[in-house]
């Protein structure tokens, strides 16, 4: 009786549990830019939730003690924004970027004891401060700002000055046109408030690393004739002092450190080495994996100590020399690796179905990683000989939500082995089929892997499957795979996609009769091709995406890109033809498609999704177009996300229930 007594109490338990729905977005926490002390025992780290009240997202600070895991918020700004904590060399300071100020609200960089409490500003720059890092005797700090426009507290004019510019690359995200303002490292000394710039010139400097010598400074920057043409990236070296010499020190003809990657040069603890990021020619653009390479201060020397077929990213030195800690991509999963630099020996830290995105390793050797699975946001948690031991996790709330299990599997495509996720609706009934979304992912060199997507427990919470396809094009799986789609967009990584779909409906899951598509970014533009050559779908989303490549030349970020992948429109006729299929041949689609953008959107601008949606209503097939105000490529505004979570809901419900689905 005790064990019936015991079973139906925890029935009753599960049934109590809410399903996931897009209210919940809102309580989601982000976790990042974990750091730890001097001396081991504590973290400091950059929690990110939304503040409903004033409809933003806002960050703040927390600490956690290793060995316990208790946690301490340590800063607590409703209305500004704290992050990327570092600890000074001898424990005592935190410093970290914040937008405080009052009407001197640039981002500058701040100091406050390591136990949290009174903050004080260490810069009065005139530009916001992007990035910085301590000197190793905490007497200077190194960080990156663009050109100042005026000096800091000056008035700003009641209409900014006409933008002008003649640089080949004329927006980039988050930051709109460029003009001849550029971004550069200094040093300013933190007693005196002496700040020296340390790189002049029409070249940009990002991802400053001080060597633990104090010796150099290295960082990451584009040179040449005209660096907006090219991606080569290479890392140089300046001792820290006005009027230094600079030194290039990778001559790599590729990107070295790309700082997409977010992943700044990485000393060894003697000095003499650094760890990095070493891509393919540029020719290849983002396809060619991301590979871990090891460079000799000295000599310039340049070695790729494990040269696999896969990403690394993040890299971090053991404390004795002999190896490196990365983040290793393979097919559905990245986890936390030890790369052995004499042998190359690859050892996986983290196992199983799970996603690592950061760590960071202390000087005694603790390590701690930023990872999450595809039920589980990203957490804290110490790698340890007995596995992982959770030190912070801002999300325990889903533990009181009802959500769907997520699944692999496989199919393939001719003589092509590929993969997918596959989250079944919930309540899911076996032999029962149900209205079906097909999701894309961006990039297009990325893929769905073991990682928590709230879209996808709001899709399943309200009776969809949600089938998360990786076609070719994608990471994880090496060179040739990504490289499949290179200047040919949306040709087999399509076929991939309805090879796909055709998979599972066979599985008896998917309706056919019932079926949705979508994505964003490059999710996008694959959407608009597939359903401009399959006309199945009954409906899809297009979130900044676009399909007349013609137009979108020189009116986005990527006019580098374009040339090297595509050509010129005038001399390739051809590709660009084909790479604008889905808008030359829109008369060939039926499907109801509601497309999406951010205003403010450098990346895919709002023209894309403009162009489509005119093609489609031109046409009378069902569409609508959602411009959010004021964003970029990633929404941030907790209201906005609320509400394309719920316009999605809605057009999928529309279209794919309104027969009298489930």
């Amino acid at each position: 009786m005790r064990m019936l007594w015991l079973l139906a109490l925890l029935s009753a338990s599960a049934h109590a549990q809410a399903p996931f729905t897009a209210d919940d977005l809102s309580q989601l926490v982000d976790l990042t830019e974990p750091a730890f002390s001097p001396d081991g025992r504590t973290i400091v780290y950059t929690a990110t939730a939304a503040d409903i009240a004033d409809d933003a997202s806002q960050s703040d600070l927390w600490r956690v003690e290793y060995a316990t895991g208790k946690r301490t918020q340590l800063t607590h700004t409703p209305k500004k924004d704290e992050s990327r904590p570092q600890w000074s060399p001898d424990g005592k300071s935190i410093a970290f970027l914040s937008d405080r100020g009052g009407e001197e609200a640039k981002t500058q960089v701040w100091l406050m004891p390591a136990q949290g409490g009174q903050a004080r500003r260490i810069t009065r720059f005139g530009e916001d401060i992007s990035d910085f890092v301590w000197s190793p005797d905490g007497k200077r700090i190194a960080f990156i700002a663009r050109d100042p426009e005026r000096p800091f507290g000056a008035k700003e004019p009641k209409n900014p000055p006409p933008i002008v510019t003649e640089r080949y690359q004329l927006r980039e995200d988050g930051v709109g046109y460029l003009g001849n303002r550029r971004t550069h490292l200094y040093v300013l000394d933190i007693a005196t408030g002496q700040v020296d710039l340390l790189t002049p010139g029409a070249h940009d400097e990002l991802l400053p690393a001080w060597s633990p010598d104090g010796k150099l400074l290295a960082y990451v920057t584009k040179r040449g004739v005209d660096p907006d043409r090219h991606l080569n990236f290479d890392i140089w070296v300046i001792e820290p002092k006005a009027g230094a010499q600079e030194r290039q020190l990778t001559t790599f003809a590729g990107s070295d450190l790309d700082p997409y990657w977010e992943t700044r040069p990485t000393w060894s603890p003697d000095s003499t080495r650094i760890a990095y990021l070493r891509s393919g020619e540029d020719k290849w653009i983002y396809y060619a994996p991301w590979q871990l390479a090891i460079v000799d201060v000295a000599t310039g020397t340049e070695t790729l100590p494990a040269p696999i077929d896969r990403c690394f990213t993040k890299p971090r030195w053991s404390a004795d020399g002999k190896s490196v800690y990365a983040l290793v991509e393979q097919p559905q999963v990245t986890h936390l690796s030890r790369i052995d630099l004499a042998g190359g020996r690859v050892t996986p830290l983290t196992t199983g179905p799970r996603f690592d995105y950061d760590l960071d390793v202390s000087r005694d050797g603790r390590i701690v990683v930023l990872g999450g699975g595809a039920l589980r946001p990203y957490d804290i948690s110490a790698v340890e000989d007995g596995g992982l031991r959770t030190l912070a996790d801002h999300n325990t709330f889903l533990a009181q939500r009802t959500l769907a299990p997520v699944e692999e599997f496989h199919y393939r495509n001719g003589d092509v082995d590929l993969d997918g996720l596959l989250v079944k609706p919930v309540g899911y009934v076996e032999g029962r089929r149900y209205p079906t979304i097909v999701r894309l992912h961006g990039g297009p060199v990325y893929q769905f892997s073991h990682e928590f997507m709230p879209d996808w427990q709001a899709y399943a919470a309200q009776g969809f499957a949600v089938v998360a396809l990786n076609p070719r094009g994608g990471s994880g799986r090496g060179f040739d795979f990504a490289k499949a789609i290179y200047a040919d967009w949306g040709n087999v990584d399509a076929s991939d996609v309805l090879a796909g779909v055709d998979h599972v409906v066979a599985m008896g899951i998917a309706d056919p009769d019932r079926l949705g598509i979508g994505g964003w970014s490059y999710g996008a533009i694959l959407t608009n091709a597939v359903i401009a050559r399959d006309p199945r779908f009954k409906a899809a989303i297009s979130g900044a995406g676009a399909s007349n490549m013609y137009g979108m030349f020189g009116h986005d970020q990527y006019i580098r890109e374009y040339t090297l992948e595509l050509g010129t429109p005038w001399a390739n006729r051809e590709i660009y033809d084909r790479a604008s299929f889905p808008f030359l041949h829109s008369d060939r689609i039926v499907t109801p498609t509601l497309f999406q953008c951010g205003e403010d959107d450098a990346n895919v601008p709002c023209l894309g999704a403009e162009q489509m949606y005119q093609a489609l209503r031109s046409r009378n097939v069902p569409t609508q177009l959602v411009v959010y105000p004021g964003e970029s490529h990633g929404l941030t505004v907790p209201s906005y996300l609320k509400d394309r979570m719920m316009r999605n809901l809605g057009w999928y419900t529309r279209f794919l229930k309104a027969k009298g689905g489930e």
